[in-house]
């Protein structure tokens, strides 16, 4: 038999899609027949409908219809499925015939086309006798047709056309050839899809109607024949649910039919074809559970219908592809969109499919190991007339034959000798390697790493089998790494086995020795430095244990060490024990060999260089020699620090055990315990000098800021070439670096060109206990926290191991220092009468206050001070400062105040600048040469405000009580108009007064007018003066109340002196 006999087959597999076959075009020279059949076929979508459609003459012949049976009393089927009827209803008999013709309903030779169109209607129903497939016509038009009834002569003859045709009107279609031909096609394919459903819905009707004339005894085949063809039908009409339940109907009837060995081969290939009917429909419905519990129920029923003993690995051919099938569904299904788990998915189908096909392999190893001699029996029984068997599952040489007695032994014997023979050829390790590589890609898919290693053994082994030793030593090697890492070390013995076989029939003398090697045991090595870093003075110290488990003793003539600064390999090389001792320690043993069980140490040291200080040394490799490199040798190579991949694992594991060690002597070690250390850092010789910082916290803004570096050396001999870095230490807010500045010059202000960092600042040389200072300024532009560094590098020459090195040391100091504000100002506005303003008034003066309050923990001394003012301000007395050389201790303050104008600006949003008030400081305590700081404090903007009147008094400072005090009043027009002033005096109890009580006046544009009084106290104390009032008749938002900003409203009245004591302080 062909390895492909247990395939499903085709028409199984595929989604049953109503067949409709088109007549009438011609689609290699007709263009519009070209265009309607391209509309049919191509990018079918998922939303239209499920047709298979296929073009063929008008003439064709399709396959004729058996005569319709009208009894079953005496007929006695021969099998249950002819292999042909799936593929005639897919793809032989239609459920639609369609005839194409070109007719527009207004053709002058309208009869005769009628007539030719109903020749050809006619000539389909001749070829289709006996069948109930559906006819339907489309005519061709190459106008757009009017709606239905507006076209009175189209109507007409449609009706005409139908009669003649025989065709019913919904069979008759119209195809306009427009811009529109998709549309109007996916259209005539839902009016075709209709015609197919019903077809399969008679079909159906039809297969039932046989069941009455059926009895159980001699009709159970036909049971199953017709259940499974209303399923397939249910299937072609999309009834999906219906199809799925008359599957499993059958399936139940396939297992109740009365197995033999003469059928158990038909009964077992229908069950698996109906049973894959079913999986893929629960898949469809999205059950995944029902599909899988159908396969089981599946699997249970079948796997020990064997059939005959001779041809049991057919039986296993069958269960593989079982299981084979359901994983391709179960895959496709997750394709779809289904979630799978890691213990439910395709791959234990595939990794099931393979165990069969091993089975398969190993029955037909047995069973069919004829001798050379045995030929292939000729004529051959396999072969039939037609080429293919006339029912599934039958076999070629006893078709129909129902018969459980073997009418003829002979041609049975030589049947199952040429299926036995023809199974030899069978390439079954290819099959098994298809299947396990499936189920690997699943495995991996589903994070299942021991499942695939396991299977990647199965296929390494079956390459083994197919003498593809390429490939099985590539999976077997990357399995072993695997098993090495975890510990698996009677799975990994088992692998190495195979390994070491394809090695040898490779002649790969380099893997074969490896492997001999492995399989007489483990060669383990590890390698520790003494420290995870060591100073470039102090020798660099590590060792190399060895460890063997193999059964006797190992020797070998070399151990060396690779590092990744390659000029340190020529110090850590042991060769022959006559030098060993030169470079060994603690060596209880002169030969160089390894006893099995024991763990041996060897120690290595060297000198590093200085070069390397700050970098790291690694162990790259560890060789062992064994043998001569004169003559033969193998070389046992460890990468980084030894160990085989599972020391990391064997350590995690041994940490984790409860289990009690043994104990060992005091030289031995367990070497479980060994931890590799494959890297150390060379770092710089301890520095012995000391570095000491003085200053005076916190820094103020701004100034320059001295810091006292003192650098004293404790060394034995002279340091030189002493260097110093100091500044903000790097890493820290980019703002930082670009706000503070150092310099060593403190006689000047830093600006922006000066670093964060200065640099190797040479020192010079400094002898046994001598000690020097270096003064660093720092300015900082901002407040908050600065980290300083302060870092001391030098040169020193030293001695290690009989060899003299000059060392590099270093020693940083860190600093952390808080930078404040020295003082804070607080500015305002008021009014001559010292009055807070939220507002000035134009060419009005008012006055700019300052109060300076230091914030400092030191005394300040104010240098002095400048008012800067902006060009729409003006002063109105000298600009002097009041602050000069005053000394402000911690929580002191210092106020000026400045008489000013501003002339109108108009309207200004957001106020008038009044300017930079300047102020140069310095620490109290600071030396003479200290450079004086400056800071700039940007004056708020004042909001300035037109006045109509400007009224301003002239009077004394104080009076006296019953002496005239003369107050002169100034009105100045401050607009471009004539203003009339009412103006009235109110008297007061404190007062009297003479001169106008109320005047009516005008006053000109830009002129100022004067009003004279004289006003007589009667009592003293604060008192308040009578109040002028002004009404302005132009502006009446004018009011009193601003008139009071401008104008006194008290003042301070002496008492009356005595006449004796003036004349007596007039003459003193």
């Amino acid at each position: 038999m062909s390895p492909t006999q247990w395939d499903f087959p085709v028409e199984l597999c595929c989604r049953p899609m109503a067949f409709v076959t088109l007549t009438g075009l011609d689609v290699v020279y007709n263009a519009v027949h070209r265009a309607v059949w391209d509309a049919f076929c191509a990018n079918r979508r998922a939303d239209r409908v499920p047709i298979s459609f296929k073009v063929l003459p008008g003439d064709h012949e399709y396959p004729k219809c058996r005569p319709k049976r009208t009894s079953y009393e005496w007929y006695i089927p021969k099998g249950i499925l002819k292999t042909g009827w799936m593929n005639k209803h897919l793809n032989l008999v239609p459920a639609l015939v369609v005839v194409f013709y070109e007719l527009d309903w207004d053709e002058p030779q309208w009869k005769e086309k009628q007539s030719e169109c109903a020749t050809r209607v006619e000539i389909v129903r001749q070829s289709l006798q006996g069948r109930n497939t559906k006819v339907a016509v489309v005519l061709i038009q190459k106008k757009t047709p009017l709606p239905p009834g507006e076209d009175v002569t189209a109507s007409e003859r449609a009706a005409a056309l139908c009669n003649a045709c025989e065709l019913s009107g919904k069979s008759l279609f119209v195809l306009p050839h427009t811009d529109h031909l998709v549309g109007y096609i996916i259209r005539l394919e839902n009016a075709f899809y209709e015609h197919a459903q019903t077809y399969y819905y008679t079909e159906i009707r039809r297969v039932k109607s046989h069941k009455e004339f059926l009895n159980k005894t001699t009709h159970q085949l036909l049971f199953v024949r017709h259940q499974f063809k209303i399923a397939f039908f249910s299937e072609l009409k999309q009834d999906t649910q219906n199809a799925l339940k008359n599957y499993r109907t059958a399936y139940n009837l396939v297992h109740e039919l009365r197995a033999h060995e003469t059928n158990i081969l038909e009964i077992k290939t229908m069950a698996g074809f109906i049973n894959y009917k079913i999986c893929r429909l629960c898949f469809q419905h999205n059950t995944p559970l029902d599909a899988i519990a159908q396969f089981r129920k599946h699997i249970d029923l079948c796997k020990k219908k064997i059939g005959s003993a001779e041809l049991s690995f057919e039986h296993a051919a069958w269960m593989s592809k079982q299981f084979q099938a359901f994983g391709d569904l179960f895959d496709e299904a997750i394709k779809l969109g289904l979630t799978a788990i890691q213990t439910q998915n395709p791959g234990f189908y595939y990794q099931q499919a393979a165990y069969y096909a091993q089975e398969r392999k190993q029955l037909a190893k047995t069973l069919c190991n004829h001798e050379a001699s045995v030929m292939y029996p000729n004529p051959d029984p396999l072969e039939t007339q037609t080429g293919v068997l006339d029912f599934y599952g039958q076999r070629s040489w006893r078709q129909g034959v129902l018969s459980f007695d073997l009418s003829d032994p002979e041609k049975e014997k030589v049947g199952i000798l040429a299926i036995q023979l023809k199974e030899r050829s069978v390439v079954h390790s290819e099959i098994i390697i298809t299947l396990l590589s499936n189920a690997v890609a699943q495995f991996k898919k589903y994070k299942c790493p021991r499942m695939k290693s396991h299977l990647m053994v199965q296929m390494g082994e079956e390459y083994y089998y197919a003498k593809d030793y390429t490939k099985a030593l590539k999976l077997l090697d990357y399995v072993m790494c695997d098993y090495r890492s975890e510990g698996w070390w009677t799975l990994l013995t088992s692998i190495l086995t195979t390994a070491l076989k394809c090695s040898y029939l490779m002649a790969q003398l380099k893997d074969y020795i490896t492997y001999s090697l492995e399989l007489l045991g483990r060669v383990q090595c590890k390698a520790k430095f003494h420290a995870p870093s060591f100073h470039v003075d102090v020798p660099v110290r590590f060792d190399v244990y060895l460890k063997a488990d193999c059964p006797h003793p190992i020797r070998f003539s070399k151990l060396c060490v690779s590092f990744n600064n390659q000029e340190y390999n020529q110090f850590c090389v042991i060769e022959e024990a006559t030098k060993a001792s030169e470079v060994l320690e603690n060596l209880t043993q002169g030969k160089m060999c390894l006893v099995p069980g024991k763990t041996r140490k060897f120690l290595f040291k060297f000198v590093a260089k200085t070069e390397d200080v700050g970098k790291k040394i690694e162990i790259t490799s560890v060789d062992l020699v064994l043998g001569h490199e004169s003559g033969r040798c193998v070389v046992l190579n460890w990468q980084g620090g030894g160990g085989d991949a599972a020391s990391s694992q064997e350590a995690l594991q041994a940490s984790r055990s409860f289990k009690r060690r043994p104990k060992l002597p005091d030289n031995e070690l367990h070497w479980d315990s060994i931890v590799i250390q494959a890297s150390t850092m060379i770092i710089s010789r301890v520095p012995n000098i000391s570095v000491h910082l003085r200053h005076d916290p916190p820094a103020l803004t701004n100034e320059m800021y001295c810091l006292v570096v003192t650098v004293q050396s404790h060394e034995k001999t002279q340091i030189r070439d002493v260097k110093l870095t100091a500044g903000l230490k790097p890493g820290q807010d980019a703002n930082l670096t670009q706000k503070t500045h150092v310099s060593l010059h403190g006689t000047e202000l830093c600006d922006e060109s000066y670093p964060a960092l200065l640099t190797d600042i040479p020192i010079g040389d400094l002898h046994p206990g001598e000690q020097l200072e270096k003064m660093l300024y720092v300015r900082c532009g901002t407040v908050g926290s600065r980290m300083f560094l302060v870092y001391v590098s030098y040169l020193i020459n030293t001695t290690i191991e009989d060899k003299e090195i000059v060392c590099k040391c270093h020693k940083d100091e860190t600093v952390t220092i808080e930078t404040v504000f020295p003082f804070d100002v607080a500015v305002k506005f008021v009014s001559t009468k010292f009055e807070h303003l939220e507002r000035v008034y134009a060419d009005i003066p008012f006055l700019l206050m300052t109060d300076l309050l230091s914030a400092s923990p030191w005394a300040l001394t104010i240098v002095s001070s400048e008012l800067q003012l902006a060009p729409s301000m003006t002063p109105v007395d000298q600009l002097e400062s009041q602050v000069d050389k005053v000394v402000l201790q911690t929580g002191e303050s210092a106020s000026e105040c400045f008489c000013l104008r501003c002339p109108s600006v108009g309207n200004v949003e957001g106020g008038v600048a009044t300017g930079h008030y300047i102020i140069s400081w310095k620490r109290t305590s600071a030396m003479g040469n200290v450079p004086v700081i400056s800071t700039a404090i940007t004056l708020p903007h004042v909001i300035v405000e037109n006045i109509p009147l400007h009224v301003n008094a002239d009077l004394p400072s104080f009076g006296r009580v019953r002496e005239s005090l003369p107050v002169k009043y100034h009105l100045q027009n401050k607009t471009n108009l004539v203003q009339d002033v009412e103006i009235s005096v109110e008297p007061s109890d404190a007062f009297m007064f003479s001169g106008l009580k109320q005047i009516r006046l005008r006053i000109l544009p830009g002129t100022e007018q004067e009003m004279l009084y004289n006003f007589y106290p009667l009592m003293a104390g604060y008192q308040q003066l009578p109040s002028l009032h002004v009404n302005l008749l132009r502006f009446p938002h004018f009011t009193n109340q601003l008139l009071r900003r401008f104008i006194p409203t008290s003042i301070f009245v002496k008492p009356q002196g005595r006449l004796m004591d003036d004349a007596s302080i007039a003459a003193a």
